[in-house]
Order: structure tokens, then C-alpha cells, then sequence
């Protein structure tokens, strides 16, 4: 059988060593996993980990990238679609996919993110909220009346913050106090209250 061309392979075991670091990280955290059980997860040595990276901060931060990258990709195709939704149903529908997209592969990204944000490892949440200010931006784009509303940096900033935190809190309990819709639901109307109200104030 032919041998794989190095890059190939090369690829292939930084691949398995992002996994491995992932699958780590939602076990026990970053602070409880070690290179050893890094590289026994990816299925080679430790001096093999360390011919791909540098030390195991550095896997840390490809798993975050993995992470973040990924979460983009489940939301750029979404963007044309989110757009173009009245306010309300635009936050439920992103909610429910972030729900899906976390609890996909066993709820590894939830189990990472919930150990992420325990640790306030801001690598994972910057670039992400920096994806949704950039497709709410893209919103007010397809929504101009959206622009009559006041204090829309502060109103952007909030939400995204906010809902990404309750989300992970939330889908982070066994045993949540309230069911996931009705959560999705309040925060929606929130906003959508927020909006309507000052656009009903002026209606210029």
C-alpha cells in the first residue's frame, strides 16, 4: 500500500493532536490536562507532540482556533438567511443552532466552552462575539429602520454577551430550571420589545 506523502501525514497528526487536546479539555479542563495524556489521545509519543508544537500552551490555543473556526462555519451560511428575519425569529434561530452546533459529537464544544468559561479563557469567547457583532452589523445593513434605535453599540454588546454566557450556563446544567425554548424565547422578546418600543417613539 502507498505511504501517505509527508505533508499529508504531517497534517493528519496535528489534526489528531487538536482532537485529542479537545476531547482532554472537555474531560477535566485545560488546567487538569497533561501533554502525556494529549499524545496518548492523538495516538503517538510525547517527543512526537512536541515536533508539532511547542509546548502545550500552544496546543491549547489551536484548539481554540478549531473551536472558534468552527463555530464561524456553522454560522456564515446561516447569515443570509438570519438577515433577512424579523428580529425576534433571527435570535431564536441563531440560539437553536448554536444549541445544535454545541451538543454535536457527544456535547464536546459544550463541555470545552463550559470549562473555557469557568476559567474566563477569553481566546474562546473575543472572536466569536467579534463574528456576532460583525453579522449584526450585516443585519442593521438589511434592517435600516434598525438604525432608529438608541444605543444600538451598548444593545449589541449586551445580547451578544449576555446570551452567549446564559446559553452555556444553561446548556451546561443537567437539570435546567426552565426549558431551553422558553429561555430563547425571553431573550427574543427582550429585544424585540427593546426595538419595537423606540421604533414606535419614533417612527420617522
Amino acid at each position: 500500500m502507498a505511504r501517505k506523502p509527508k505533508q499529508q501525514r504531517s497534517r493528519a497528526t496535528v489534526d489528531a493532536i487538536i482532537q485529542a487536546a479537545l476531547i482532554a479539555i472537555s474531560r477535566q479542563g485545560p488546567g487538569g490536562t497533561t501533554a502525556r495524556e494529549i499524545a496518548e489521545l492523538a495516538g503517538i509519543g510525547v517527543g512526537s507532540l512536541y515536533e508539532y508544537f511547542a509546548n502545550k500552551e500552544a496546543i491549547f490555543n489551536a484548539a481554540a482556533e478549531r473551536f472558534v473556526a468552527d463555530t464561524v462555519a456553522m454560522v456564515q451560511p446561516l447569515v443570509p438567511q438570519l438577515v433577512r428575519m424579523e428580529i425576534r425569529e433571527a435570535v431564536v434561530t441563531l440560539l437553536r443552532s448554536f444549541r445544535d452546533f454545541l451538543e454535536q459529537n457527544d456535547q464536546l464544544y459544550l463541555k470545552c466552552a463550559r470549562h473555557a468559561f469557568a476559567v474566563d479563557m477569553a481566546v474562546y469567547q473575543k472572536p466569536i462575539n467579534r463574528m456576532l457583532m460583525n453579522l449584526f452589523s450585516q443585519y442593521l445593513m438589511h434592517q435600516p429602520h434598525m438604525t432608529r434605535v438608541p444605543r444600538i453599540p451598548a444593545l449589541a454588546f449586551f445580547y451578544i454577551n449576555g446570551s452567549t454566557f446564559t446559553m452555556i450556563q444553561h446548556l451546561s446544567e443537567e437539570t435546567p430550571s426552565v426549558p431551553f425554548d422558553e429561555l430563547t424565547g425571553v431573550l427574543a422578546d427582550m429585544l424585540a420589545c427593546y426595538v419595537e418600543q423606540h421604533l414606535a417613539d419614533d417612527p420617522s
